[in-house]
């Protein structure tokens, strides 16, 4: 693998780029503050303005680095940030595969969120398989891994359009260390 940082990607419908502090209004106003969005993720909603201009100062520092992958989903033609996509490595899903990771390598996860005012109208899977070519294209990732809240049924289809199959039950950890019912999907570079 050749770690190549968050490039910039772009889609029919979207821009995935990398975001700065001056996109904290767009990012809360859209779906950082709100409380259904954040039901199935790892973070809780925020609640202040301020909170997502912190955020995106760290994201910030980071983007340097080659193995830091966070973008912003933007609708290219109306200039509108309505979510964010990542990779990251999986560190909670380590055992309980059923690929040989030896083979393989780590894990490295997707994730995402998307404004529910862009629910339902494919920008999620759009962005994902955005994101899977990047990583196996790009950067020469082996396979990709993938979890969502076992009430997420959205997310669900979303991965299984991206071509992620179900690989087993988890349990995934919010940030607050909150224990959370994940199913756990995989993608292989070889089964695109």
């Amino acid at each position: 693998m050749k770690h190549c940082g968050t490039q910039e990607l772009e889609t029919g419908r979207l821009l995935l780029r990398r975001l700065s502090i001056d996109d904290s209004e767009m990012m809360y106003n859209n779906w950082a503050s709100d409380p259904q969005v954040a039901r199935f993720v790892r973070w809780d909603a925020h609640r202040s303005w301020a909170t997502t201009a912190e955020l995106l100062n760290e994201w910030e520092k980071h983007y340097p680095e080659p193995d830091f992958y966070q973008w912003g989903i933007e609708n290219k033609h109306s200039g509108v940030l309505f979510g964010t996509i990542s990779l990251f490595p999986c560190r909670d899903l380590k055992t309980g595969w059923h690929l040989n990771t030896e083979r393989l390598g780590d894990a490295w996860e997707a994730g995402y969120a998307i404004g529910r005012k862009w629910w339902n109208q494919g920008y999620a899977t759009e962005a994902l398989c955005a994101v899977r070519d990047y990583w196996f294209g790009t950067v020469g990732g082996l396979w990709l891994a993938a979890c969502h809240a076992n009430e997420n049924i959205a997310s669900s289809a979303v991965l299984q359009k991206a071509g992620f199959v179900y690989d087993h039950d988890a349990t995934c950890r919010r940030f607050d260390g909150t224990p959370m019912p994940c199913r756990a999907y995989h993608l292989l570079k070889e089964d695109l």
